[in-house]
């Protein structure tokens, strides 16, 4: 007997994509559409109208908001026929201490990085269980399991993110609905544009000190992401990739 090819063409899949105005989740929904999916790009900031098009439907909205949920699929089913795919890429973050960090600095990142997450995710497999597939891409990172100082929020949301992929793989892998993460390393990106001067260059040189040699680029991110979507990760259930250079390794 032969076993079926698999491949990571996704034709005809809707993905809802968050954090889709720039870096990782911009590359992301370029890279789907490319391979073939319509896409609802989220985020709050009003520049994700930019990537309006036949095949990409912008949405405005806050993750942390349950609406958002709601409007995000509602918007794929009525724009696009369904919803297949959903990748969970907001994030934010802050450097402070716990010392120096206070309530609202600590629920602003467990808001957007975790509850968001969880929000979209209820929502999703609410909307997938009948069709009897899916997949769920959470983003995480290198902070789902190593941490270092002023990046406890952070750390802390990002591990919650993992424990919410392992958790939810094993509640809807009945469903034919599979969950994972990628956990990102450094990555070129505006992140940290709040909080440095440059904050891309500072990813980059961050960067620098990975096996690896240096940062990715969104789309290398957006490549595992868009592996994970499809049916070549099949087998996939509640993996967390790691797609940081080499800096979890080295670490452990």
């Amino acid at each position: 007997m032969t076993t079926p090819v698999q491949t990571n063409d996704l034709s005809d899949k809707v993905a809802i994509v968050t954090g889709a105005a720039s870096g990782i989740g911009r590359a992301t929904v370029e890279l789907l559409v490319e391979r073939g999916a319509r896409v609802v790009a989220e985020d709050r900031n009003v520049a994700v109208e930019a990537l309006a098009s036949p095949s990409v439907a912008p949405l405005v909205a806050d993750v942390t908001d349950e609406d958002s949920a709601h409007r995000a699929v509602a918007l794929a089913q009525q724009r696009f026929g369904g919803l297949d795919i959903l990748v969970n890429n907001a994030g934010i973050i802050i450097n402070k201490t716990v010392a120096d960090m206070t309530l609202d600095d600590w629920n602003s990142i467990l808001a957007v990085n975790a509850t968001g997450a969880f929000l979209h995710s209820r929502e999703a497999v609410r909307a997938m269980t009948p069709q009897k597939s899916g997949a769920i891409v959470n983003v995480g990172s290198y902070a789902c399991f190593q941490a270092f100082p002023t990046i406890a929020a952070y750390a802390a949301s990002k591990g919650a993110l993992a424990q919410l992929t392992r958790a939810l793989s094993l509640e809807v892998i009945e469903h034919g609905i599979r969950v994972n993460a990628v956990g990102s390393g450094d990555v070129i990106t505006h992140i940290l544009d709040e909080i440095h001067e440059d904050g891309s260059g500072f990813l980059a040189e961050h960067g620098s000190g990975t096996p690896i040699g240096r940062a990715a680029q969104p789309r290398e991110i957006a490549q595992v992401i868009a592996f994970l979507a499809s049916e070549q990760a099949a087998y996939l259930v509640g993996s967390i990739v790691m797609a940081d250079g080499g800096m979890s390794v080295a670490a452990g």
